[in-house]
């Protein structure tokens, strides 16, 4: 396992986020697109075998539950190599989502295209786009980094408010850390 952090090389604050078409644990292919005109959609890049992304998934839930009320929609992207980490199969998944009561939706990057086209380097690495689906935040959920920490921040958290109060995002920006995304050789 290495620990990498979010790299910031390629999606910048502003931009417009690169589209996809993605197959989700429930048989459905979702795109981007399907999430035009809600006033945030947060795209984690995840899996299920990280120590980090298992760390974090109550958060992700927690934050899920709290604004898919007030049109924020949260999707979890899994470009791990299956070959190499068979706990990251579409089973897995499909597992993992139910033990952890996951129910937004949890898609496949299968050629990994989705990863480098948004710069994605760790599991989890989340970037918050705003309601026309430009990058408003790429940073940490919060400051418990570490599994079994505590929370003493809500970074994550506090830019989404700030988006459905139509501010821009002024969250300082800190590298969420975790696994690196398991590349195919």
């Amino acid at each position: 396992m290495a620990l990498t952090p979010s790299m910031y090389n390629r999606l910048k604050k502003g931009d417009k986020a690169p589209d996809f078409s993605l197959r989700g644990i429930d048989g459905k292919t979702y795109s981007l697109k399907n999430f035009h005109g809600k006033k945030a959609v947060l795209v984690v890049f995840m899996c299920n075998h990280c120590p980090y992304v298992k760390h974090k998934i109550g958060t992700i839930v927690s934050l899920h539950k709290e604004f898919r009320d007030k049109d924020v929609a949260v999707i979890g992207i899994n470009s791990n190599d299956p070959l190499e980490y068979p706990e990251d199969n579409l089973d897995g998944m499909r597992k993992f989502s139910k033990e952890r009561n996951i129910t937004f939706p949890y898609l496949v990057d299968e050629t990994q295209e989705t990863a480098k086209a948004y710069g994605a380097t760790c599991t989890p690495d989340p970037f918050l786009l705003d309601s026309s689906l430009r990058l408003a935040y790429h940073g940490r959920f919060d400051d418990a980094l570490e599994p079994g920490t505590t929370a003493k921040t809500q970074e994550m958290k506090e830019a989404i408010q700030q988006l459905l109060s139509g501010k821009q995002v002024t969250i300082q920006e800190r590298p969420s850390l975790g696994c690196n995304i398991k590349w195919k050789a």
